[in-house]
């Protein structure tokens, strides 16, 4: 059994983790675990043309979390509004109490208390699993955020599944192996 009902999955950015908190969601929606929260379906474009966007996994709904600062800005594009916006799925999480939340990441926002930083404390402080991607950029702040420094895991399904199986009340029938076609190893 799991003692840390929270973890991150430490990666290098490039979408890869985005792909596979994703398909942990519907693995484990496959086999009738309540997931909610939110996931990237468009990372930040280096060009500035096209908004990071988050779904909501219980209905699709999607969030604009970055505004257009024009050419030539070097600042933050992230969005104070849209991220407030999209924050209401996780509040909705916290009543619903899910058998797992997933937050798209814990970036610079969290870090500095903005963001999802609330919710994702909520969500701890009430015992409701939750899992996150961090880059090493912010592995420290997200261990002190949390109090614990074990909270990482590998950018690894598998790794993924394996800590969800061992939260209070998931027993699976069967583990995955990489042998299954949905488990992809990194």
């Amino acid at each position: 059994m799991n003692d840390m009902p929270f973890a991150a999955v430490l990666h290098a950015g490039g979408g890869e983790g985005d792909a596979l908190l994703l398909e942990l969601a519907r693995t484990l929606k496959r086999q009738g675990w309540r997931v909610r929260g939110l996931v990237s379906v468009r990372g930040k474009d280096p060009g500035g043309r096209l908004p990071m966007q988050i779904a909501d996994l219980r209905d699709g709904r999607i969030f604009d979390i970055s505004q257009a600062l024009g050419p030539g800005s070097h600042a933050c594009s992230l969005d104070p509004g849209g991220l407030a916006q999209a924050s209401t799925v996780l509040r909705e999480a916290l009543s619903e109490r899910p058998d797992l939340v997933l937050t798209n990441r814990f970036g610079v926002q969290e870090a500095s208390g903005r963001g999802f930083a609330q919710e994702m404390l909520a969500l701890m402080s009430e015992g409701i699993p939750l899992l996150t991607l961090v880059s090493p950029q912010y592995q420290a702040d997200w261990q002190r955020f949390t109090g614990h420094p074990d909270c990482l895991l590998p950018l690894r399904e598998s790794a993924l599944l394996a800590w969800a199986y061992s939260l209070p009340g998931q027993t699976p029938t069967r583990l995955p192996t990489a042998t299954d076609g949905r488990i992809r190893e990194g």
